[in-house]
């Protein structure tokens, strides 16, 4: 894909346009950046217009006013939600928009509401209001806080000054409602390319905020976690900031490093032959196929389904097949078993319940999200969902006592080994000859199918495939 022409630039709550001046500099003007104030700050403090779609209105009209034949977006924390507001107009087909390389991401406030202690949230509210001297003291702290080290003394100025110079009813209409507007399933999954970038001392919006509520919406993504940096990475290190884009350019995360779980060729002739009938054929095929790494859920949310996945994975490792996926679809479409505990919902709700008491869990135990945890920690919290030991209060985010997320737990297990028993590959793995026994044939169905003639202990037919080695069946 080739770089793009202009690096649309959208600053952080309480920043400007010249936030991003410094990384503009390091950049060399290679691509060119162009920086825009968001209604409300910088020299447009008097614009008015403070919903995200609002000033992604703001951004498409600037960006239409350029009309690059490739531009890419980057969004610093506030900037970041716009950003993918602007990302899902343009995959639409916006008028305008077309021409979209690239997403950069920096702290990144996420589709789904924002994780602002609610303490804090009053407390910015509140002295936006004050007097000057409140507020100069307070706007001091805010960039305090929100750095990893303190920045050079020019510049901390400049980012207090560009908090000051917020109109407080851009500034409250955030923190109140644009930071808390839920577009999860709006935003869905994009297939823009993106890079996320966290700094390793941001408390609300760093690495694991990011891989739990930002990944799940990017279907190629890498995320970088920059040590030492807080919350205001294109002040605290622009230099470092320019080679994490250029890296970026020069290796963009794509389609093409998805896997695909291989059928073994003797095992695709098996399903090519006359000796598998057409409709099976076709079943097989389709289950084959590779899966879509933008698939967008549909009975759950992407955050979900990203919890879906890193469970799935703990159950099923390494099998490249997106069962979530699957199951989400199986989910969607109504289609079951037949039946389900009488204890629990039905599945779909059932599956959102215990997806969220899992990672509210999680978060309880580790003080991390469900993905973000290493494999055993992961296997800890299900084994004590297998034993019903799982229990997290409503006001932590339980949402299934323990014996309830015992049953969804089996539930999800029965239902990720039967998707991934009925794929090819598994199939082939298991040595699974049954789909052999007939093909296309007139008449009745037993008419003439080629069936199995050798039925004795331990004797296969000759065209029958053998498990793989060392495999247990």
């Amino acid at each position: 894909m080739p770089d793009p022409e202009i690096l649309f630039c959208l600053h952080f709550l309480g920043g400007s346009a010249r936030t991003w001046e410094p990384v503009s500099r390091a950049l060399g003007g290679t691509p060119a950046c162009l920086p825009v104030d968001l209604p409300g700050f910088g020299d447009a403090a008097a614009g008015t217009g403070f919903s995200v779609d609002a000033m992604a209105d703001h951004v498409a009209a600037a960006i239409r006013a350029r009309a690059p034949k490739r531009f890419a977006i980057a969004g610093h924390s506030m900037g970041a939600k716009v950003a993918l507001a602007l990302a899902r107009r343009s995959e639409d087909g916006e008028p305008g928009l077309d021409g979209l390389t690239d997403l950069i991401l920096v702290s990144g406030s996420p589709p789904s509401p924002e994780p602002i202690p609610e303490d804090r949230r009053s407390k910015m509210i509140a002295w936006i209001d004050a007097d000057p001297e409140t507020r100069l003291r307070e706007a001091q702290a805010f960039v305090s806080e929100n750095v990893g080290s303190p920045l050079d003394p020019e510049t901390g100025a400049r980012a207090v000054a560009d908090v000051l110079q917020a109109a407080p009813a851009a500034w409250k209409a955030w923190l109140e409602s644009g930071s808390r507007e839920d577009l999860c399933r709006r935003i869905g999954v994009l297939r823009t390319p993106a890079l996320i970038l966290a700094g390793s001392e941001d408390a609300d919006l760093g690495a694991d905020a990011q891989r739990a509520l930002m990944a799940p919406h990017l279907a190629h993504h890498r995320v970088v976690t920059v040590d030492g940096v807080g919350h205001l990475l294109p002040l605290e290190r622009p230099g470092e900031m320019a080679d994490r884009l250029r890296d970026h350019w020069r290796d963009r995360p794509n389609a093409e490093a998805t896997r695909v779980a291989p059928v073994p060729s003797a095992y695709a002739a098996l399903i090519a032959s006359e000796r598998v009938n057409s409709r099976l054929r076709g079943a097989l095929e389709t289950r084959g196929e590779r899966d879509d790494p933008a698939y967008a859920p549909q009975a759950l949310d992407p955050v979900e389904l990203a919890i879906l996945r890193a469970a799935c994975g703990r159950v099923l490792p390494e099998i490249a097949v997106d069962l979530a996926a699957r199951l989400d679809a199986r989910l969607a479409s109504g289609a079951g078993d037949g039946w389900r505990f009488v204890a629990l919902p039905p599945d779909p709700e059932a599956y959102r319940a215990g997806l969220r008491t899992l990672d509210a869990a999680s978060r309880a135990a580790h003080g991390r999200p469900f993905v973000a945890l290493e494999a055993r920690d992961q296997d800890a919290l299900l084994t004590l969902a297998e034993r019903a030991d799982l229990a997290v209060p409503d006001s932590l985010g339980g949402r299934l006592d323990g014996d309830r997320m015992r049953f969804w737990f089996e539930d999800l297990r029965a239902d990720a080994v039967r998707l991934w028993l009925a794929h090819p590959a598994a199939l082939a793995r298991v040595g699974f000859s049954g789909i052999g026994a007939g093909g296309d044939r007139p008449g009745p169905i037993a008419d003439g199918l080629p069936g199995f003639h050798e039925v004795g202990l331990d004797r296969a037919e000759s065209w029958e495939i053998r498990p793989a080695q060392g495999e247990m069946v």
